[in-house]
């Protein structure tokens, strides 16, 4: 049982006053509204009765651009920012009229660019800077599959690789050319932060999408090392991108979330559970300390929502790491609730410019469900007791 602790001052019971007796003077919690405190706010509204969790600290256009990347829990904000109507940047749309079923199997209109899952802020910054013009897209690696390639940043795009380094390579710039385009072209840019676990080359530092000999490609351990990325690295990256994102596009917001879907698997040496709570602590301070210092960035409680005390598990599937239907809407529900587009219209033409050479790229490219590349660890676990 939970012992109320009353005020007492010196006086001793011959002051009259009785222990609980506050009345002497107001404190900063005195006037606080409901949702400050844990029994109102949370205990007796319940899970469905939550409100007020999050309100943009934004007004943006009524016509407001957004682009989405990040982990795979990111896909779900495109796609109900599409079921509603709303203005979702897709900068790399399939070619030509590609069927839905097909564009969706080689990960078009998953993001609003063919980037894959942006699972650390390692891989965020060095996408940033290719876009940026810092960093050449031909210096990452290409992995020989056999007669296939495949793109070591985006390792599970195509889905049985690659004809050609030159075909992958081409898929890649465009990839980087309608990345910098959805920078560009957003007034909001919502990244989903997933991992604190990586891969890199031990010799380049290249960050990976997934450790090699998952998705593709082949691992080395004299090659490839793990990385379980710092608090203070993660937000140096994740500050880095920012700044040349703001170069691209100066008025750019961004609003962090942090996805509530476990790690598949760790390669920390520790139980996936206190792994997981670590990843995602770490992940959700980065959020808020970033939103704390910089008025053009803003945080969105998925994670609070799906996998905080309230919800006791019942917005995970019985793996209890997919998230079900009913927790996505829940999720989608406060963000369309504290979403402000109140300010007036911007986007008269709803077009995003495209450079000849980007056009003659993705036309090359032309002649040529929801991925979520980390679960493909989970057949390392298949057999196991």
């Amino acid at each position: 049982m939970e012992r109320r602790i009353g005020r007492r001052y010196g006086g001793g019971s011959g002051s009259g006053k009785g222990e609980n007796d506050v009345s002497a003077g107001k404190t900063p919690y005195s006037d606080l509204p409901p949702q400050a405190f844990w029994r109102t706010g949370v205990a007796e509204p319940g899970i469905a009765g939550l409100r007020g969790l999050w309100s943009s600290r934004w007004a943006l256009p009524a016509d407001a651009r957004f682009a989405t990347f990040g982990s795979c829990f990111a896909q779900h904000i495109g796609r109900a920012l599409t079921a509603r109507g709303m203005n979702w940047l897709d900068a790399e749309p399939a070619p030509g009229r590609t069927p839905p079923d097909i564009a969706r199997a080689f990960n078009y209109g998953i993001f609003s660019a063919r980037t894959g899952n942006i699972y650390t802020a390692a891989q965020l910054l060095l996408l940033v800077r290719m876009a940026a013009d810092g960093d050449d897209p031909d210096l990452a690696e290409y992995w020989a599959e056999g007669a296939r390639v495949a793109d070591s940043l985006r390792p599970a795009i195509e889905p049985s690789g690659f004809a050609s380094a030159e075909e992958a390579r081409l898929s890649r710039l465009s990839m980087v050319r309608a990345f910098r385009r959805a920078i560009a072209g957003a007034d909001v840019f919502v990244f989903t932060l997933g991992l604190t676990e990586g891969w890199e080359n031990a010799a380049t530092g290249q960050p990976y999408a997934m450790c090699p000999g998952t998705a593709a490609g082949s691992f080395d351990p004299a090659r490839h090392r793990f990385r379980e990325y710092r608090f203070g690295e993660i937000r140096g990256a994740m500050e880095q991108a920012l700044d040349l994102m703001r170069r691209i596009n100066p008025a750019l917001r961004l609003l962090l979330t942090v996805s509530p879907v476990p790690l598949t698997a760790t390669a920390s040496r520790r139980h996936v559970l206190v792994a997981t709570t670590q990843s995602k602590a770490v992940l959700r301070a980065v959020a808020g300390e970033m939103a704390a210092a910089d008025e053009g960035v803003d945080y969105f409680p998925s994670y609070e929502i799906i996998a905080g005390a309230p919800a006791a598990a019942r917005f995970y599937e019985a793996n209890l790491r997919s998230v079900t239907r009913e927790g996505v809407d829940t999720v989608m529900g406060h963000f369309f609730a504290g979403l402000r587009l109140d300010a007036p219209a911007a986007h008269a033409d709803d077009t995003l410019p495209q450079t000849a050479s980007e056009a003659e790229a993705e036309a090359r490219m032309a002649a040529d469900d929801l991925v979520c590349e980390e679960q493909l660890l989970e057949a390392y676990a298949r057999g196991r007791t």
